[in-house]
């Protein structure tokens, strides 16, 4: 298949919201657009996991046992869950200012540790079992038999990462617009509850996926 076919069907892929995206939205109101693009090379280096897994075939395999797609989505929810209920009872700022009388200043605000943010959505990512789903059952439908298929999915595991980055650029600068009106210690408070509530809900709904 055409990579420059595939390119718009790989960023609408990639634009489906969901918790990796979510995080990019997170880490584009708290930490930068710059910031949340850095943390997606944890959220590409699980899905080149997932290309390679399902380019020897064994993402087959892994999406055909009930035990071991089982397993992934629970420990993808837990991570959720344990995410959700820390942003919930969270009351630090996390590098936003405030203006209602506790500003904080530029040196005393928490830095963003970038690991963290690669770390996060790596495990985000491969935790996911919709992205088995997307690599082991979808992606190789886009492959044409007729040519090698190790440089098919090269290729086109390529321009799907680059999507990734896409996305994550697209929600984080609507995160940097939704900071704009973050500004009083009750709206951080505010938002980490709204972050806690969708991570776990996000882990609810992982509970309920089906192959």
């Amino acid at each position: 298949m055409d990579a420059l076919l595939f390119a718009p069907v790989a960023v609408a892929i990639a634009l489906t919201p969901g918790p990796n995206n979510f995080c990019g939205l997170n880490n584009g109101i708290r930490a930068g657009v710059g910031a949340a693009l850095v943390g997606t090379i944890g959220r590409a280096a699980a899905f080149a996991i997932f290309l390679a897994v399902s380019a020897v075939g064994l993402g087959a395999m892994l999406l055909a046992s009930e035990a071991a797609f089982t397993a992934v989505k629970w420990v993808g929810a837990c991570y959720l869950f344990w995410l959700g209920w820390r942003a919930w009872r969270s009351r630090e700022f996390n590098g936003l200012e405030v203006a209602d009388g506790a500003e904080v200043a530029a040196s005393g605000a928490a830095p963003v540790r970038l690991w963290s943010l690669v770390t996060q959505e790596f495990l985000l990512g491969i935790t996911n079992p919709k992205a088995i789903i997307l690599f082991a059952a979808i992606f190789p439908q886009f492959i044409d038999p007729a040519q090698p298929a190790a440089r098919q999915f090269l290729v086109l595991g390529s321009v799907y990462l680059a999507a990734e980055f896409v996305a994550t650029a697209v929600y984080a600068a609507g995160g940097r617009q939704i900071r704009r009106f973050i500004r009083t210690s009750r709206g951080v408070v505010r938002l980490n509850k709204a972050t806690g509530g969708f991570f776990m809900g996000a882990g609810g709904l992982l509970l309920a996926t089906n192959r």
